[in-house]
């Protein structure tokens, strides 16, 4: 792994990557609970429920749409770039479309 990822020419250890990784997640992580809120208009009060998308459905998709983007862009590109569901683009579609 080590090789691989290019350890050694980069100057880092699998501490730093591990303490970088927790850190990438913990500040993204919220975008797993806003995520399903703005999506299904939880802030919209008079909205009819039937009407509503399911926040748990969200949720899943939400972790899942990350890691694979994030898994996708750590193994082939070697990046570490994290990728999540932007809010500005989800609002967008909650509120306009």
């Amino acid at each position: 792994m080590k090789k691989y990822f290019q350890f050694d020419e980069l100057g880092t250890n699998y501490r730093t990557e591990i303490i970088a990784g927790l850190t990438t997640f913990l500040s993204m992580a919220y975008i797993l609970f806003v995520n399903p809120f703005t999506l299904s208009l939880g802030a919209v009060k008079d909205f009819p429920d039937e009407l509503r998308i399911d926040q748990g459905a969200v949720f899943v998709a939400t972790a899942l749409a990350a890691a694979y983007g994030s898994i996708l862009m750590g193994v082939l590109a070697r990046y570490p770039i994290a990728l999540a569901p932007g809010m500005g683009l989800n609002a967008f579609f909650a509120f306009t479309v």
